[in-house]
């Protein structure tokens, strides 16, 4: 959910300046000062940089892919704007299960309604290791994704993981044992517990904030 649907009008057009359309619940670890030490940043599935967009007015090192070559040119366009110093390959074309970063390079990686889209598990856990491998000991992972929490009855499955929601689309979906599972796996530590966004029981987002140790 956008930050700006919270607020008023004048208020928006403030914070929109600073900080874009962000995601309200990296916009809450923002104010936390959780990124603070962070220097370089990753968005995985960035779309047209909603959620980089303040990274990018404040002088971090700013990295993004995306499959869609037009969010790419978007993205770019966004960067020569607010950090006209970024090189543009920090913006590139790219799988998310195929990133083409060097191991432990960021200090955050950003995976904002991205996980959701896997074909099956083994897809699922391919983009979730590659976010892993290119985030730093130390560094932050910060994800939105599609669960089955407190709708568990009233999803499909379809196979292979992935479930028809109450509001018609279709997703990959995790549960409670498996984020904790895989957190486990990963010898990662939470930085914030497990949140879940309930939405009218059409659909559960969940807020899956990682530390690598």
């Amino acid at each position: 959910m956008p930050l700006t649907a919270y607020i008023s009008n004048d208020m928006a057009n403030s914070l929109q300046d600073s900080f874009g359309n962000i995601d309200i619940y990296l916009f809450d670890q923002l104010l936390k000062g959780r990124f603070d030490n962070c220097k370089t940043v990753l968005d995985i599935g960035c779309g047209a940089g909603r959620n980089i967009h303040y990274f990018l007015k404040n002088g971090y090192s700013v990295y993004a892919v995306d499959r869609d070559a037009a969010a790419i040119d978007k993205v770019k366009a966004l960067a020569q704007d607010l950090a006209p110093a970024l090189p543009s390959q920090n913006f590139r074309l790219a799988k998310a299960d195929e990133l083409p970063f060097a191991n432990s390079y960021f200090d955050l990686v950003i995976s904002s309604a991205v996980l959701h889209f896997a074909n099956d598990a083994g897809h699922f856990e391919a983009m979730l290791k590659e976010a892993w491998r290119v985030l730093r000991p130390g560094g932050y992972f910060f994800a939105r994704l599609a669960s089955d929490i407190g709708i568990e009855t009233l999803v499909k499955p379809i196979g292979n993981g992935r479930y028809i929601l109450p509001d018609g689309s279709t997703r990959y979906l995790v549960n409670r044992a498996a984020l904790k599972l895989y957190t486990e796996q990963l010898n990662a530590e939470l930085f914030e517990p497990v949140k879940t966004t309930n939405v009218d029981d059409l659909r559960s987002m969940t807020t899956w904030c990682m530390r690598k140790k």
